[in-house]
């Protein structure tokens, strides 16, 4: 598993605008819900992607059943699935937004033959590494109380 350097991770930043995050949950307290509106506040736009909620509003977007379902462009996927998820989902990704920019696997998910494919056709992909927590160390917004603990805030100030 090679993830992109630092640099490379602030270049992703830089150029990432629409967000598809996979596994979205609308309950506030889950690590799906406050990554994304950590990443809405910072000006990304967040599309949703859960099949159980399908049709209803999260941050003011549309939540679609699948990918294939977003009828608009996204530059990075975000995937907040288990491991075994990731082939069909980079599948999905792939055959839908062949220009696709980045994918990217949350914490605790990693797929080394799915990453591969992504790879082959030219996708930065990001393995077992959460946007949240990287933007926040990259940008110096991390602040280490709470996060050597072990505990990661949901709070977005």
């Amino acid at each position: 598993m090679d993830n992109p350097s630092d640099i490379e991770i602030r270049a992703i930043f830089d150029r990432v605008k629409t967000i598809a995050i996979v596994g979205l949950s609308a309950n506030p307290v889950r690590p799906s819900y406050f990554v994304a509106r950590y990443l809405q506040l910072r000006g990304y736009r967040i599309i949703p992607v859960n099949p159980g909620l399908a049709g209803q509003q999260v941050f003011g977007e549309t939540v679609h059943a699948s990918l294939a379902d977003i009828p608009d462009d996204v530059d990075m996927v975000d995937i907040f699935r288990r491991s075994d998820a990731v082939p069909a989902l980079v599948d999905d990704a792939l055959a839908r937004w062949p220009a696709l920019s980045v994918i990217w696997l949350q914490l605790g998910v990693q797929h080394d033959a799915a990453a591969a494919v992504a790879r082959a056709r030219g996708v930065t992909v990001v393995q077992n590494r959460c946007p949240k927590i990287e933007y926040q160390r990259l940008y110096g917004e991390l602040r280490m109380g709470g996060f050597n603990t072990g505990r990661i805030s949901s709070r977005l100030t």
